[in-house]
């Protein structure tokens, strides 16, 4: 692929962030004595990256389970500076994108309470030019709203925009945006589903965006 990408965006939980171990623990302490004998690991890995309400009434089974959410909140707060980090080489990766001159931005489901404090914890904050999140659309991903607000907050050109991502909704909102869909192969849900779900390029290391964008690999 020739240089003619300027923008990235990424996709925070799953993408950028190994947040998955303290999304499923606490999911599990929100979820103890309501969702049905058996639910566990395997049961959440599809679901993830949908909204926190969306997820939580689907596991629960009940049609309103927002009582839920605080108990999921605090569980995910005082377990989160120990439990989250970057994905292996992302914060070099990320840093040599920016001094290149390239766009970065983040576009999640999470709110921006805690979307700011994993990137503040894993020294990534200061390296994005736009984060769209929950409180700020009134569509979430799978919609293209929240990738489309990132590209016009950075005047960005679609066809030369990467939207990175770990789910099939990341896929979906790029592929509605105009964006191209770049999938990652460290996702829970699997290589092959972002492929279904249309992601041009999956990634096997964090790296491997060097070659997409036109840049020369770093030195070993």
């Amino acid at each position: 692929m020739t240089r003619k990408i300027k923008t990235l965006l990424f996709d925070l939980d799953g993408t950028i962030l190994d947040t998955n171990e303290l999304i499923i623990r606490s999911f599990l302490h929100a979820l103890q004595g309501v969702a049905p004998e058996g639910f566990g690991r395997e049961q959440m890995i599809p679901h993830m990256g949908l909204p926190l309400l969306d997820q939580m009434n689907f596991f629960s089974g009940l049609a309103d389970a927002s009582h839920l959410i605080p108990i999921y909140r605090e569980m995910n707060l005082r377990l989160h500076d120990d439990l989250v980090k970057p994905f292996p080489h992302t914060l070099e990766v990320l840093q040599r994108l920016k001094q290149e001159g390239f766009q970065l931005g983040v576009v999640t489901t999470k709110i921006r309470l805690t979307t700011d404090k994993g990137l503040k914890l894993t020294g990534l904050f200061d390296l994005m030019d736009a984060i769209v999140t929950m409180d700020d659309v009134t569509r979430p991903k799978p919609d293209p709203e929240p990738v489309r607000l990132a590209m016009e907050q950075l005047g960005a050109d679609p066809a030369a925009t990467f939207m990175v991502g770990d789910s099939a909704v990341d896929m979906q909102s790029a592929i509605e945006a105009g964006a191209v869909p770049i999938g990652v192969a460290w996702s829970l849900k699997g290589e092959q589903l972002l492929r279904e779900y249309g992601a041009q390029h999956v990634l096997q290391d964090m790296r491997d965006l060097y070659a997409l964008v036109g840049l020369e690999p770093s030195p070993a």
